[in-house]
């Protein structure tokens, strides 16, 4: 029987890699996202409509979000696995120097979008005994300078993910946190709105993690027998690790 994903923020990064990799696996998947050219272009990749089916939403746009998912065409309707992937960060300066609306974005994006998502997916999710994957993030637990609201919107994602578990016993339901450490991907440039220069600093000599990489994980999360649950997975480069605390100092 042919099973089907249903991938957010799949015109580029994780969602992109994670719609290959299922594909690739005899699976047919859902992809959304913004941006329509994108996804034409990875269903086209993918083998076209047999394979693949595009849903151009906002995923801030929860009336969109179910209109899409209600439009669904019957062979791509029955939805074995949701990958919550979208989402972004926006700005690397500290707290009190940052654009209020966009710690407004991140909010609306990675934890209003992935709610409501999950909320309209639950009712096919249960009757296919599916599962759920949310990518949240290092962030989640290690915060770091600039991560502020962006690190609290994967801490909510982790904990939702901890309380989707809870609610969802005895439904066969499976639910997996995914949290990305140090990845080489467009996320980056969008965080810092287009600098190439501090995207090549970010990740000069560091071998990073790629978008393939994290696909590979959420597909053995998804393909492990059904009665396996992995809670949280954290996974982050060798080359990545922790530092000291930081410490003020006053001048002397």
């Amino acid at each position: 029987m042919t099973k089907t994903a249903l991938i957010t923020g799949a015109t580029s990064g994780f969602g992109a890699a994670t719609a290959r990799r299922f594909v690739a696996e005899g699976w047919k998947v859902v992809v959304t996202g913004r941006r329509a050219d994108r996804l034409d272009m990875l269903v086209d990749e993918l083998g076209g409509a047999d394979n693949a089916h595009p849903l151009v939403f906002d995923i801030q746009d929860r009336d969109a979000i179910q209109q899409a998912i209600d439009g669904l065409p019957l062979e791509f309707s029955e939805i074995d696995l949701l990958v919550n992937n979208a989402g972004l960060a926006l700005g690397t300066g500290a707290a009190q120097d940052c654009d209020l609306a966009d710690w407004m974005t991140m909010i609306d994006t990675n934890t209003k979008g992935l709610v409501a998502m999950t909320r309209i997916m639950l009712d096919k999710l249960i009757a296919r005994k599916g599962a759920i994957v949310n990518l949240a993030s290092i962030a989640s637990n290690w915060p770091y300078p600039g991560g502020n609201v962006y690190g609290a919107t994967k801490a909510f994602v982790q904990q939702f993910s901890l309380g989707l578990r809870c609610d969802l016993a005895g439904t066969g339901v499976r639910v997996t946190s995914i949290e990305p450490g140090l990845s080489e991907s467009e996320f980056t440039l969008v965080r810092t709105g287009g600098n190439k220069e501090a995207y090549d600093k970010l990740y000069g000599g560091a071998d990073p993690l790629q978008p393939e990489d994290i696909a590979e994980s959420i597909f053995w999360v998804a393909t492990l027998p059904c009665h396996m649950n992995i809670n949280s997975l954290q996974v982050m480069p060798v080359s990545q690790s922790w530092s000291p605390f930081a410490v003020h100092r006053k001048e002397s």
